[in-house]
């Protein structure tokens, strides 16, 4: 996507003689019909438009946030506001291309701005270098998309409680090395998708627990007859997927399933426990291990997996790996997720369901649809913290309320 776009951008794309150039449409000028053509030709100008009006948020830029970042401004978003309060380190040089050895000790995201910007200079890209701790629910509620990287689990749950009452798509992702994850909380998203119809009639009705039919048109063109179907996909809270939810009941029915099925997943549960319990810090001590260790076979046998594939070098491989960036890890993370923002945006493809956990050890990303049992979409309700499948304490649902205070300076970075 990153090489497509940017060729876009620098050389102006040619499209081929046998293929009509999209027509300017309002809101999108013939210039920016030319320098989108590939795109346009992918996800068409309707949902070019959306991404052109759309403004994201970005909370820290790391390596996966660098990824990211280059990947919405060059889809041609209307604005891109980082948040990052860190200053630039020898580490962050490793594996991050908008920063340089001059930048250190500068804030990181006022260091890559002026690079980001030269990517595409029709979007407008804000920097905010103060905490993200500092900010109250209602920030985050000026953004289409919220996008949170490299974040302690208690942000992400603090931060997520903020979009759900916002009523805004959020996405959470990390990286260690050569394993990753990318979460999303559309709450309920709904999608077209196009196609040639059938012989089979297609039917209103749920597919999945998480998905439905929800319409049904038809159109004739260039004498074939297209369906066009409007899916709606519904999702649950970061503080139910990331601990609580169990995995979908078809693979707890098949021992295959269950075999093939990451550890990854129990080693990133039982890390943001861990995170949680220390404060932030990672094992180091023979303790620390022991302990990491327990958590992850806890983890491990509530997801119903077998000890098999729970194996010490699974551990190991993973607690070395804490803390790294691998700038192809972060490459491919980066850029499924920014493919799946401009997915949403647009409402043209499905979207992430709603974990993926990459493994490096099998170059494999497997999604995973991870939700409790009961209410799933806006019928969860947003303050799932202290209480039972997302119902709200004493029947207050208010962010001050007292099912959950919403406190920014708790934050954990």
């Amino acid at each position: 996507m990153a090489t497509q776009l940017t060729h876009n951008l620098q050389a102006g794309a040619q499209p081929p003689e046998a293929m009509e150039a999209p027509a300017a449409v309002a809101g999108i000028s013939a210039d920016e019909i030319a320098l989108y053509d590939r795109q346009i030709r992918l996800w068409g100008v309707q949902a070019q438009e959306k991404i052109r009006n759309a403004n994201i948020l970005l909370i820290t830029l790391r390596s996966l946030g660098n990824e990211v970042a280059k990947n919405l401004v060059l889809a041609g978003i209307h604005s891109l506001t980082i948040v990052d309060h860190e200053a630039v380190t020898e580490k962050d040089l490793g594996a991050q291309f908008f920063i340089s050895e001059a930048d250190i000790g500068t804030n990181r995201a006022e260091a890559a701005a002026p690079n980001i910007r030269k990517l595409n200079p029709r979007v407008d890209v804000v920097v905010d270098s103060s905490d993200i701790r500092g900010k109250g629910p209602d920030y985050f509620g000026a953004f289409d998309v919220v996008i949170a990287t490299d974040l302690h689990p208690d942000s992400l749950v603090l931060i997520n409680t903020a979009t759900r009452v916002g009523h805004k798509p959020f996405y959470a992702a990390g990286v260690h090395g050569f394993y990753g994850f990318i979460f999303s909380d559309l709450i309920e998203h709904e999608y077209l998708v196009e196609r040639e119809k059938s012989n089979r009639t297609t039917e209103l009705k749920a597919e999945t627990r998480t998905r439905a039919v929800v319409d049904v048109k038809e159109k004739k063109e260039n004498g074939k007859h297209i369906e066009l179907v409007t899916k709606r996909e519904l999702y649950s809270t970061w503080f139910l997927a990331s601990d609580a939810a169990n995995l979908p009941a078809e693979y707890l029915r098949s021992n295959r399933r269950l075999k093939a099925v990451t550890p990854i997943l129990s080693c990133f549960r039982a890390l943001w426990d861990y995170v949680q319990l220390k404060d932030g810090k990672f094992p180091a001590t023979s303790d620390d291990l022991r302990l990491f260790t327990t958590l992850a076979t806890t983890k491990h046998k509530a997801l119903g997996l077998p000890d098999v594939t729970m194996k010490a070098e699974v551990l190991r491989k993973f607690i070395q790996n804490l803390g790294a960036e691998i700038a192809p890890v972060t490459a491919v993370l980066g850029g499924q997720l920014a493919q799946d923002v401009i997915n949403v945006l647009g409402a043209r493809q499905q979207p992430i369901q709603n974990m993926v956990i990459f493994d490096g050890d099998t170059m494999e990303a497997p999604q995973f649809a991870l939700h409790p049992e009961g209410a799933l979409g806006e019928g969860l309700l947003p303050i799932s913290v202290g209480a039972e499948n997302g119902a709200a304490i004493n029947g207050d649902t208010s962010m001050n309320g007292g099912g959950m205070k919403f406190q920014p300076d708790v934050i954990q970075v």
